[in-house]
């Protein structure tokens, strides 16, 4: 089995990339999700591309969750002995750390590839500023970045952003231009490239904590898109408490919506019917109050340091 992690702060598009991974090379491939909340969003988004779907929720699988992350791994392999498994970390974890543990169960049975770091253009400053010690850990850690959302972006910004990240890691291969544009066989060597196993890792000193809380809701109701529109610049200025990613999806009368809330800013698309309306909100000082009336259901309020419901869906 093959382990292949795309790692990538809040918001910067990983689901996005393995939904391409999947068109681009055709394989047929589990993914770990690990993601905050009883409320599974991107795991019920790749669930669509008929992908078989491992999720560990409210927890990290870089610090608190090591022995379920490792014996994940492990179950994976001895029961559905797929040939490659995407992992796809929490957007707040520490890239180190996950290759670390994934070393320590390496053996002739699963192999580690090179990770790849997705990375949003329009973030790389903020995050640098408000969440240093993490987002450089997941770009020291990696021997390729892709670049996100560049596709309104000048060639300055792009070479601008490049060098910033080049100071970073300066033996990293970056790609600057949207990476759909890349042929075949570019994607087909992300899945063939096994990472060296003297390869180094920088690790910080100690954990990290973040302080996040996480509100995840199933069952949401909204009422229109005007609404829908109110409530995310409401959530935008702060009404709600500091808000740092958001996502979901709804039906709004008889079409299902996506909605999306990073790096402050929000997007909303149309999307094929889901089984149920989810949303998860991922900040700090989050009023449950308000955010209960707001999308009108009964919430589940837990600390994102909570131990995991662990589960795997069968497709």
């Amino acid at each position: 089995m093959k382990v292949f992690v795309i790692s990538g702060f809040l918001g910067a598009g990983k689901t996005t990339f393995i939904q391409a991974l999947s068109e681009r090379t055709a394989q047929k491939f589990v993914v770990m999700e690990n993601e905050y909340g009883g409320a599974g969003i991107d795991g019920a988004v790749l669930q669509k591309d008929r992908l078989k779907i491992w999720e560990l929720t409210e927890g990290c699988i870089c610090c608190s969750l090591k022995s379920d992350f490792a014996s994940s791994i492990l179950t994976i392999v001895n029961t559905l002995d797929p040939e490659y498994l995407i992992v796809e970390p929490t957007g707040v974890g520490l890239l180190s750390a996950v290759l670390q543990n994934i070393g320590k169960i390496e053996y002739e049975r699963i192999r580690l590839l090179e990770p790849l770091t997705v990375v949003d253009i329009h973030s790389v400053e903020d995050y640098l500023r408000e969440f240093g010690e993490i987002y450089t850990d997941q770009m020291k850690n990696t021997p390729r970045i892709v670049l996100s959302k560049t596709e309104q972006s000048s060639s300055a910004e792009r070479e601008r952003i490049t060098a910033i990240l080049r100071e970073l890691n300066p033996h990293a291969e970056i790609l600057s231009t949207p990476y759909q544009s890349q042929p075949d066989t570019w994607w087909q060597e992300l899945l063939q490239k096994p990472l060296n196993k003297n390869y180094a890792i920088y690790a910080p000193a100690a954990e990290h904590n973040l302080n996040l809380e996480t509100v995840s809701l199933n069952g949401i109701r909204i009422e229109s898109v005007q609404a829908l529109l109110e409530l995310l610049v409401a959530l935008l200025r702060g009404y709600f408490g500091v808000v740092y990613r958001i996502k979901g999806f709804a039906p709004i009368g008889t079409q299902w919506t996506k909605f999306d809330i990073a790096d402050r800013l929000y997007t909303i698309t149309m999307c094929e019917p889901m089984q149920q309306a989810q949303a998860v909100i991922i900040g700090q000082n989050l009023d449950r109050k308000r955010l209960k009336e707001a999308f009108q259901v009964r919430i589940q309020w837990k600390s994102l340091e909570r131990r995991p419901n662990t589960k795997h869906i069968g497709l």
